[in-house]
């Protein structure tokens, strides 16, 4: 019986092992990243507009900003030679506690705003229940800003 319950005792912990081992190598996400023609003014859009904190990179050449969106979680803009296609079902998508505070605080400062449709200055109420609204950068990238929990 205690010969069993060790046998039982060490596959459980070899089962651990292996299990934590697979998870170790699960992929999780860590940045994404947008080509920019003008870095300066996408700086500006996304630290003044959104809000976005800048954070060290290990270029430090001009070319490159990395911004925090989440814990562990960056957007790198790049400046280059950029063919941008703004398409609105290609976007970033950020959340925040209240939209209706965000969309005072761009309507104060001149952001213009869009539903899904294209409307200006009115939000999309998905049929869960989530309200949001899209907005584009300098080069014409799609960004989605919804209520979601």
């Amino acid at each position: 019986m205690k010969r069993a319950l060790l046998s039982l005792l060490v596959l459980s912990i070899v089962g651990l092992q292996f299990a934590s081992a697979q998870s170790k190598n699960a992929l999780t996400f860590n940045h994404s990243a947008i080509c920019v023609r003008d870095l300066a003014a996408s700086n500006n859009f996304y630290k003044s507009v959104l809000e976005l904190e800048e954070t060290p990179n290990p270029f430090n050449d001009g070319h490159h900003t990395w911004l925090k969106i989440g814990p562990g979680l960056q957007l790198h803009i790049i400046q280059g030679t950029c063919t941008v296609t703004p398409e609105k079902n290609v976007h970033l998508c950020f959340s925040v506690p209240s939209l209706t505070t965000l969309t005072t605080r761009l309507e104060k400062i001149k952001v213009r705003y869009t539903n899904l449709k294209g409307d200006a200055q009115a939000p999309t109420v998905r049929a869960d229940g989530v309200k949001q609204i899209y907005l584009q950068d300098p080069d014409g990238y799609w960004i989605e800003i919804n209520d979601a929990k």
